[in-house]
């Protein structure tokens, strides 16, 4: 009976590293996905790198909303690097092992920069709400200290409530089994091999998203619904439409973001006939926002793509054409 019970007690402390096992159901040709995957990630990177430089160089784009869009490309460059390597190294070098400390910090990385994306596009909506429904009031409300002052408290906010996902995932007991079928440690992938009563963790990474995500998505269409409203009380078209063609471009973005949320929460619960999708799903929902979001702003914002332009020389080019 004794012996019985230290193999038991043992047992909890089997596994010291989970094996990603990469895109379930296509194992042996999922190699292949590396190429987009990488091309994606350097996009990632360059354009928001290339972003940066332009807003710090030109004096023209000094400005809260571009300061916001700045944050942006950081916290895009944090996400998409979170995964990319290890994702890449998966596929090309068959690295599938990962530490329990190494997972624990991706889920906690993993849920921040998402979050903090949520913040981001909040604060942006709030920035063309001022500009557009109190424009006169606009530079003293939406300062440099305001964008330090947002930035900081979407820092606090999702660093604090995000570390409970890690810490309750760290407490379960991982006693057999140690294959992760994706190619990253999601929360949901994780807690589903431990070996004791997850319910706390479910509950709380449910009520994670509602609050946090949820509510900012909230505040996100109200920020906007307010501004429909604003705009459709303009006796001008021309200033309706300069009024849409300022927030277009932002817009676009949160539509795609939180679709894409939607879409990938919907799929992970109706995805065990065809896990493929929701692991798919997750990884392109992570690594493709990074890599449009700078795209979209330069095309339709025309500040960001003349900047563009001058600091690829593609102003000359154009101008001789």
């Amino acid at each position: 009976m004794d012996i019985t019970q230290n193999m038991t007690n043992s047992s909890w402390f089997r596994v010291s590293e989970f094996i990603l096992m990469g895109f379930p159901g296509i194992h042996e040709w999922q190699h292949w996905l590396s190429l987009p995957l990488a091309l994606f990630y350097l996009l990632a990177l360059g354009a928001n790198l290339l972003v940066l430089i332009i807003i710090h160089h030109e004096s023209s784009l000094q400005q809260p909303t571009y300061q916001l869009l700045g944050i942006l490309a950081i916290v895009d460059i944090g996400l998409a690097t979170t995964i990319m390597p290890k994702i890449l190294a998966i596929l090309w070098l068959d690295a599938k092992a990962i530490s329990l400390p190494q997972c624990f910090a991706q889920i906690y990385a993993i849920h921040s920069f998402l979050c903090m994306e949520s913040g981001i596009f909040l604060c942006m909506a709030v920035d063309r709400y001022v500009a557009i429904c109190y424009p006169l009031q606009y530079p003293s409300i939406v300062t440099e200290a305001f964008v330090i002052k947002a930035a900081l408290s979407m820092v606090l906010r999702n660093g604090l409530l995000t570390i409970p996902v890690p810490v309750l995932a760290a407490q379960r007991h991982y006693c057999s089994r140690n294959e992760i079928d994706h190619c990253l440690c999601s929360n949901l992938g994780v807690i589903s091999l431990a070996c004791d009563d997850i319910t706390i963790n479910r509950f709380y990474q449910l009520a994670f998203i509602w609050v946090v995500v949820g509510s900012d998505m909230a505040l996100v269409f109200a920020s906007y619904a307010l501004i429909f409203h604003s705009v459709l009380k303009l006796n001008s078209s021309e200033a309706t439409s300069k009024a849409l063609s300022t927030c277009s471009s932002h817009l676009i973005l949160i539509l795609f973001f939180y679709t894409a949320i939607i879409v990938v929460s919907v799929t992970h619960l109706a995805g065990r006939s065809v896990p493929l999708i929701p692991v798919l799903l997750n990884v392109l929902h992570i690594v493709i926002p990074p890599a449009l979001n700078p795209m979209v702003y330069a095309l339709r914002t025309q500040e960001l793509r003349v900047s563009f332009q001058r600091v690829l020389g593609l102003s000359e080019y154009v101008s001789r054409k």
